[in-house]
This record gives structure tokens, C-alpha cells and sequence, in this order.
């Protein structure tokens, strides 16, 4: 046990060697020791618990599980953020400036970008620098109505298109009609075949992963009722990407609700060239999953939380 004294010079060296860089010789003549006698006293702070090292590799394990990720599914990149201490609103916003960070990073090439709508493309607007690009947004999903306006693809493409300086096309058409006879009509007209046409024709699109039976916009938003989630859980559907429903497998699922919504079909997604999924929330997992299995996306963005659960989900199956 060390007492006053000598703790205080072991701090002493400690701080001059850690703190403001100084080599063990010139801290050796500065006290008047020679230099083993020094590399003793570091040692021996060490031992005494006045220094403690430690190594930050969060930044590689990110990367080990990124990449796990992208080669488990085919990926080409797969983008984790941290939220760690974070409430539902502080990370959701943290994976929709992550979205904003990439997107504007792979953005410079391309003409032509769909959006689909929700929270996650929401937080990702609002977090898009404002910057100069000579790109049209396509709304991918058809969206109308009073409320959540803000989630809505048209709204979504019409504020990003600002953030840019670019140019928006309006799909002026709810995301859920009452029969197929009554999409079919709105489908058929010019303008909304246009926007439709545009949508097959975007370089890049970015899309929320949503799981219909909890925290769903498509629910809260009042286009699903209650009679749709019971036969979307008859048909065993986890999850929908722009409101087009799957299955665990991934395939899309025989669902009324599939045939009545407006919007990119899925295999028309699959033909973009980079389609960027965005989600996070462990109650996604099994969504993402399913996306992942379909090949709906080409890059994922998710949290870290999210992340450690979708590779626990997988590996657990091995």
C-alpha cells in the first residue's frame, strides 16, 4: 500500500506522460531520475489503479457486424448507427440523419429518386442538408388524406425536392382504395400513370420497412382497419415495404389489401438499380427479415439495438 506521497508522484508522472505527451526521458530529467526508474512508476500506476487504459474498438465491431449483415443477404452495404441511451424519438432521428448522410453521399449521380413515406423518410428529410442537385423525386406510394400529411409520399417528395433545389412529381392518389375495380380507374389515368411509370424509371429509392401490426402508419393513418389486420394475420403477413405486404419467406403475400393499394409493385422495386431499406425497432425484426429474404433492398440502414437482434435472429437458426 502506497501512501500520500507517493501516490501524488505517481500522478504527477502519470499526467505528464498521458496527459501532455511527454516522453519518459524528458520527464526523467524534469524530476532528475534516469528513465527505467520513470517507466517503473507508470508500471506501477497501472498496478495501483491511477491509470486505467482502455481500447475503444466499437467502431470496428460496427464494422464486423455490418458486414455480417451484407453477406448473410447479398447486400451491397449495410449502414449500423448507434442510439445507445437514446429515447424512441432521439433514434429514430439518429437513423434518419444516417439515411441523410448516405443518401447525400450517392446522391451525385443520380437523375431520378423514389421515396416512399412513414417515419423513417420523415426523420430523413428533416435532417437532408440543403444542398444544389439536378434530381427529380418520384413519390413511389400514393398517399391523400388529412391525417399525418407529413408521412405522406407526395409531402415527403415535395420537402426533400426543396432540400435540393430539384424538381417533385405528385402521385395524386390515396395509398388504399376500398376495391380493385376502384384502382383501377385511378391507375388508368394519364397523370397518375405518369407518376406510376416514373417511379419504374428511378436510378435509387429509399423505403421504409414497417411491421403492420405495431407502431403502423398505414394503421394510424387510418387506410388499414381492423378488418385488414385480421386477414393480413390469417395470411401470416410480417411485414410491408411502400405498403405492399409480405411473408416471413419474403414472397408477397395473396392478400385483398395488396391488390387495392396504389403504388411501385415489388417486382418493379426489384429493377431499380440501389433500393435503400430504412428501419429500426426490434419489433421490425421479423419485417426486416423478410425483406432481406425477397430481395427487396440493396442497402439497409437500421440502429445498432436492431442490428444485434437481426443477427441473433439468423445466427440462432444456424
Amino acid at each position: 500500500m502506497i501512501n500520500d506521497d507517493e501516490k501524488k508522484k505517481l500522478i504527477k508522472v502519470a499526467k505528464m506522460y498521458y496527459l501532455e505527451e511527454l516522453t519518459q526521458a524528458v520527464i526523467a530529467k524534469k524530476i532528475g531520475v534516469s528513465r527505467p526508474i520513470i517507466s517503473k512508476m507508470l508500471q506501477q500506476a497501472k498496478e495501483e489503479g491511477i491509470v486505467k487504459i482502455s481500447i475503444l474498438d466499437d467502431g470496428f465491431d460496427v464494422i464486423e457486424r455490418e458486414q455480417k449483415i451484407a453477406a448473410k443477404f447479398g447486400l451491397r452495404e449495410v449502414i449500423i448507427t448507434s442510439t445507445e441511451n437514446m429515447n424512441q424519438e432521439q433514434a429514430l432521428r439518429a437513423v434518419g440523419k444516417a439515411t441523410a448522410n448516405y443518401v447525400s453521399k450517392s446522391l451525385r449521380s443520380i437523375k431520378r429518386l423514389g421515396v416512399s413515406w412513414g417515419k423513417s423518410l420523415y426523420e430523413m428529410v428533416r435532417e437532408y442538408p440543403i444542398e444544389q442537385r439536378d434530381v427529380s423525386v418520384i413519390p413511389l406510394v400514393g398517399g391523400m388524406g388529412p391525417k399525418e400529411v407529413a408521412l405522406h409520399a407526395n409531402q415527403i417528395a415535395y420537402e426533400f425536392a426543396k432540400k435540393i433545389n430539384g424538381q417533385c412529381e405528385s402521385l395524386y392518389a390515396p395509398a388504399m382504395v376500398a376495391t380493385v375495380e376502384q384502382k383501377e380507374g385511378l391507375t388508368g389515368l394519364p397523370f397518375i400513370a405518369s407518376v406510376l411509370e416514373q417511379g419504374k424509371q428511378c436510378d435509387m429509392a429509399v423505403v421504409g420497412i414497417g411491421n403492420p401490426y405495431e407502431h403502423s402508419t398505414m394503421y394510424e393513418i387510418g387506410y388499414l382497419s381492423d378488418e385488414d389486420i385480421e386477414e393480413l394475420k390469417e395470411a401470416k403477413v410480417v411485414g410491408d415495404i411502400s405498403s405492399k405486404y409480405i411473408l416471413e419467406t419474403g414472397e408477397i403475400a395473396a392478400v385483398s389489401i395488396n391488390q387495392r393499394g396504389i403504388g411501385i409493385e415489388l417486382e418493379d422495386l426489384k429493377n431499380i438499380d440501389k433500393v435503400i431499406g430504412v428501419a429500426r425497432g426490434v419489433y421490425k425484426v421479423k419485417s426486416i427479415l423478410a425483406a432481406l429474404k425477397g430481395e427487396y433492398v440493396d442497402v439497409l440502414i437500421t440502429d445498432d439495438e436492431t442490428a444485434n437482434a437481426l443477427i441473433e435472429s439468423f445466427e440462432d437458426k444456424n
